[in-house]
């Protein structure tokens, strides 16, 4: 792919922002290498690479590669035998762990997860997990060598500290003792590596040993004591040796390390690659990227395309086809109206999809494999050239010319300006024309109508525009296929302030065919704003009754469910009746079968009694149930708001929630449900009322009912204020207390809660109530309180 294509469309910000993703130097290094590819077994394999990655990290979250240094130098070292420093060890160790982690990441969680083309990768890793866990044992850090080491090691430190301690113990006692008064300072001080004393420069000669430094002033002179002089000796030689044993324990680590310098750059190769493959994977996550098909008969079919530059969430998707039904597309339009982004979006995907990248577009966008992409866009005039932008425009475009075949995409930008209007349009026609004869793939953007009326007359050319709103002198970036463009420069102008005396003497230097040609175009973007909107408001209808059949099927289903539970239970009861009926006639037959002639008459009809009380029951429940099926047709006047009532199709009881409408519908609140039915699909239903039997007699001698023996085990609070609620609450409390009611129903909605909330403080403080609970499914739900009284 020729370099000038990927600077003019910005490819290498793409690969400035995929080596952001990398987390290891040689990582970053493959992905600023990252070119488009022309091989299709390799893009497909690259691309499949990137969507295994991606499938990995939605499943189980980003991993580093950060351990994964550069090490060759190090193993080319080895490989001559020489001796890793510390650093260049702990590297390794770092790197071989960090293997382990990364082969533990690419472990299936499951035996039945189908393999990848990762696998590959992961299974090739060896994080020679002896060989890092022997090099921490021996090093702890950079500066520091562990003294289990090595034995020797050990007894050496163990000889040296010994030294040490000796030499402290023997300076200390000449700083308390003889030497106190010598001495500038009591403390014990190290010069060229042997512990020495401060001495004041006029007692030097009191104090025997070797002078080893002074200070600036010269009042202080550093004197190794003759008693500690064969100690600091020994301790030089113990130091000697130490290095030595260090040394050597680099070298047994170093050849260990040497056994494996294969595994070490399989190891390196295979963590690059896989942090390669995984920033790809990273950058089409940030992107919501997706992966996209490949042909090779150059087609393009991108679906909701996103420059992958612009801001994510404000860019507008643009939807391009190129190739199929044409393979010369001209945009036009007004400037800033998104026709260059349009452009720039097909290079760069297409650069992105050949570099095994996914691309911001939505699932299944096709692209085509092209061996070169050529694009004219932007100005490159050079004063150093002597070349104007016509002339640096018409350099590229030979050059395009010479070089492109049928397996190129080319990507020209205002083709044709910057000369004379109408010998920059004949050229343009004759340039696209050219390619297009050669069935070379195309785009160009325009300002010239002549090439509106070249894609409207030739066969597989096409025009497009970008949607511009000449209201607000907004563009909405919008590509449109199949619709020629206007430039709007009349328009835009009247808006932005030109007189419109200026407007109409510019009109009349249009000629008639060219302002026809104009007034055709916008009565075309007419139509289509007006076909578009219907078809809006179609699909909104289509939707619309989509929705209805789905709640008719629904409703139907229910219907169809409750006739068969109805039939089922009618046939169960009706089985029930007749064995019941069977068992009392085999009881009866068999009482009367038993009693001989000494049994009486009274007997036996206390057994006739019986029966005839068992078929009494029955008889009563089957009333019972004819009545409620043979209900009465309400009248709107019959109901009111607060009404108990049954909704009859449904078998739900509910409360009447607002009064019937002309044709007879109402809204009844069931618990949570609130439901639309007809008045002929509802019963009222009888407040329960309890008869305390309890009369007095008055002073006259008449029998005189008391005030609580009828009392309504419901109280309908609906509507009410708290104040005014909780007022007759009060007063309905102590009638139905005194009714001896065991629970009470009291009905006061959902709403904000408040009115609920206050019923509910009430009986919490009420010496009468035992204990208060919200209604359950059928009982109202938490529009009810049910409260108990106390015995």
């Amino acid at each position: 792919m020729n370099s000038k294509v990927l600077r003019v469309l910005e490819y290498h910000k793409i690969i400035d922002k995929l080596t952001e993703k990398a987390t290891s130097e040689p990582g970053r290094k493959l992905t600023a290498a990252l070119l488009p590819m022309t091989d299709p077994e390799e893009i497909e394999t690259a691309q499949m690479q990137t969507a295994d990655a991606l499938s990995r990290l939605f499943a189980k979250g980003s991993t580093s590669f950060g351990a994964n240094k550069d090490l060759g130098m190090s193993i080319r070292s080895l490989e001559v035998g020489s001796v890793l420093s510390i650093s260049e060890l702990l590297a390794i160790a770092s790197f071989l762990e960090n293997v382990s982690r990364i082969k533990s990441y690419g472990r299936k969680d499951r035996d039945d997860i189908p393999g990848d083309s990762l696998d590959v990768f992961f299974d090739s890793l060896e994080p020679l997990t002896p060989l890092a866990n022997e090099i921490r044992r021996c090093i702890l850090s950079e500066e520091e060598i562990a003294d289990d080491a090595s034995p020797a090691l050990k007894h050496i430190r163990r000889s040296m500290a010994i030294t040490n301690d000796r030499i402290h113990s023997q300076l200390t006692s000449m700083i308390n003792g003889s030497c106190r008064t010598y001495l500038q300072d009591a403390v014990v001080t190290m010069r060229d590596n042997r512990y020495c004393i401060p001495v004041k420069a006029e007692y030097k000669s009191q104090v025997q040993g070797m002078v080893h430094d002074q200070s600036s002033t010269g009042s202080t002179f550093f004197i190794e004591p003759a008693a500690v002089v064969s100690l600091n000796n020994e301790l030089k030689e113990l130091t000697l040796k130490e290095q030595e044993e260090i040394e050597a324990i680099l070298a047994a680590l170093s050849a260990q390390t040497a056994a494996h310098t294969d595994t070490l750059t399989g190891n390196q190769k295979a963590m690059t690659m896989l942090d390669f493959i995984f920033a790809k994977a990273s950058l089409a996550m940030e992107q919501n990227a997706s992966r996209p098909v490949f042909h090779t008969d150059h087609q393009i079919h991108i679906r909701k395309g996103r420059h992958p530059l612009l801001d994510k969430h404000k860019v507008v998707p643009v939807d391009i086809l190129l190739g199929i039904d044409f393979d010369l597309l001209i945009i036009t339009g007004p400037n800033t109206g998104g026709k260059t982004v349009a452009l720039k979006t097909v290079g760069l995907l297409t650069l992105m999809g050949q570099a095994g990248l996914h691309i911001p577009a939505l699932d299944r966008s096709e692209l085509s494999i092209f061996r070169e992409v050529y694009a004219d866009i932007g100005d490159e005039q050079s004063i150093e050239q002597s070349l104007s932008t016509f002339s640096s425009h018409m350099t590229n475009i030979v050059s395009i010319l010479q070089d492109a075949d049928a397996d190129s995409l080319c990507l020209f930008d205002e083709l044709g300006a910057g000369t004379d209007p109408t010998e920059g349009a004949a050229l343009a026609i004759s340039v696209l024309d050219y390619l297009h004869n050669r069935g070379i793939r195309t785009m160009a953007t325009t300002h010239y109508s002549e090439l509106k009326v070249y894609a409207l007359s030739t066969e597989f050319v096409e025009n497009a525009c970008c949607e511009f709103n000449v209201e607000t002198l907004q563009p909405t970036y919008r590509l449109l296929i199949g619709i020629p463009g206007k430039s709007n420069a009349f328009a835009i102008s009247s808006k932005l302030g030109l007189p419109d005396y200026i407007i109409e003497d510019a009109r009349r230097h249009i000629t008639e065919d060219k302002e026809s040609f104009e007034d055709l175009l916008a009565n075309l973007e007419n139509s289509r704003l007006t076909i578009e909107k219907e078809q809006q408001e179609i699909e909104a209808y289509k939707r619309e009754v989509q929705t209805l059949k789905e709640r008719l099927e629904s409703k139907q289903e229910k219907i169809d469910q409750s006739r068969d539970r109805i039939i089922r239970e009618a046939n169960e009861e009706a089985r029930e009746i007749l064995q019941n009926a069977k068992e009392i006639a085999d009881e009866t037959i068999r009482t009367f079968q038993k009693a001989g002639a000494s049994s009486s008459i009274k007997d036996l009809e206390k057994s006739r009694q019986k029966v005839r009380d068992k078929i009494s029951e029955k008889n009563e429940k089957l009333a019972l149930k004819n009545e409620n099926s043979s209900h009465k047709t309400l009248k709107p006047g019959q109901i009111k708001l607060g009404d108990s009532v049954k909704i009859i199709s449904m078998g739900l009881k509910g409360t009447v929630s607002s009064l019937p409408d002309k044709s007879g519908r109402l809204f009844v609140q069931c618990g949570i449900i609130r439901s639309q039915v007809s008045l002929d699909d509802l019963m009222l239903l009888e407040e329960e009322t309890v008869n305390t039997g309890k009369m007095q007699r008055t002073s006259s001698g008449r029998l005189k009912m008391s005030k609580s023996y009828t009392v309504s085990t419901e109280i309908n609070l609906l509507g009410k204020t708290v104040d005014e609620a909780l007022s007759e609450l009060d007063k309905y409390l102590d009638d139905a207390y005194l009714a001896h009611l065991p629970s009470v129903r009291i009905v006061h909605g959902k709403g904000t809660g408040a009115l609920r909330n206050a019923v509910q403080n009430y009986l919490r403080k009420n010496k009468i109530i035992k204990s208060y609970r919200l209604g359950e499914f059928g009982e109202g739900d938490a529009g009810v309180t049910i409260a108990e009284f106390k015995d």
